[in-house]
């Protein structure tokens, strides 16, 4: 059995697509025996596939953006999505079934600033009628720093990943009040990554048709089967927490039946991003983006 070395840029239960073919043995069945790690802060997982150290990454199409940029085709290519939709939740201190994004205005939210959600949370903004500038941002730091300020009674509000705030809501420190995927609308979020060659050779088939079995298992399995199969990788979390936060997503669509970057999504990516000022210009779809190994 050959081993097939993955790398997750974040581990959350929001790429259950991808950690589905590891935990229903999917991979297994064409026998590619998975690796997997999670990139230290701080760094991407796609030098690792640069290096070689790894064969496939859980990355997403805006890493193409800075290499773009520069008018420099990027080395790797982002081959199918996991996600087509943000998977933030914002959480607050109390239960609050009529939030409107405008009580953030004057607020201390502690917000992730990875590149990505800064960008996708700002947006969210926009699209409420809210001013980014009006908010009280807070860098608190890694997830789990962000988590732990958050739980000693820092900031009104949290910008996490599930189950992160479903697991404060079950400690009753936090509210999840808000999805930001839902306020944004389908996008080119979270994608798989790989060196271009690769994807010509077998082990990409392989991993292909093993990554197609286990969407189609997340999109017809009740949330609570697939939470069991994957317990053993979320130690920390309850599994009652882990199914209510599978079930979410399940019910947001960020899990599509097809696994293409479609052209629609990605060009809402570059709307997202030019919002934010970290792109300055449209890049072509073509050197981001590749069909899915034929499998």
């Amino acid at each position: 059995m050959a081993s097939i070395n993955i790398e997750f840029s974040r581990f959350s239960a929001f790429y259950t697509p991808l950690i589905m073919t590891m935990a229903g043995g999917f991979l297994q069945r064409e026998d590619l025996e998975p690796q997997y790690s999670v990139s230290p802060a701080g760094t991407s997982a796609i030098a690792s596939l640069v290096d070689g150290s790894v064969h496939v990454v859980q990355s997403a199409p805006s890493q193409a953006f800075a290499l773009l940029e520069k008018n420099e085709i990027p080395p790797v290519t982002h081959f199918a999505q996991i996600n087509e939709m943000d998977g933030f939740f914002l959480s607050g201190r109390t239960i609050d079934p009529d939030f409107s994004w405008s009580k953030l205005v004057g607020k201390k939210v502690l917000v992730d600033h990875g590149g990505q959600p800064l960008a996708m949370f700002k947006y969210a903004c926009f699209k409420k009628g809210i001013d980014f500038t009006d908010i009280g941002v807070v860098d608190a730091g890694t997830t789990d720093e962000m988590e732990d300020a958050f739980r000693a009674g820092e900031g009104d509000y949290v910008h996490a990943q599930g189950p992160t705030p479903q697991q404060l809501e079950k400690n009753g420190v936090g509210h999840v009040v808000a999805s930001v995927g839902e306020a944004i609308g389908p996008c080119a979020f979270s994608s798989l990554a790989a060196m271009r060659d690769w994807l010509n050779g077998d082990m990409a088939a392989a991993f292909m048709r093993a990554y197609r079995s286990a969407r189609q298992l997340i999109n017809s399995a009740p949330a609570s089967e697939i939470a069991q199969m994957e317990r053993d990788y979320f130690p920390k979390v309850d599994l009652d927490v882990l199914t209510d936060t599978i079930g979410f997503y399940q019910g947001l669509g960020c899990w599509t039946p097809h696994v293409e970057i479609t052209h629609n999504a990605f060009e809402a990516a570059l709307d997202i991003f030019l919002h934010a000022g970290t792109i300055s210009k449209r890049h072509a779809y073509e050197l981001a983006i590749s069909a899915p190994p034929a499998a």
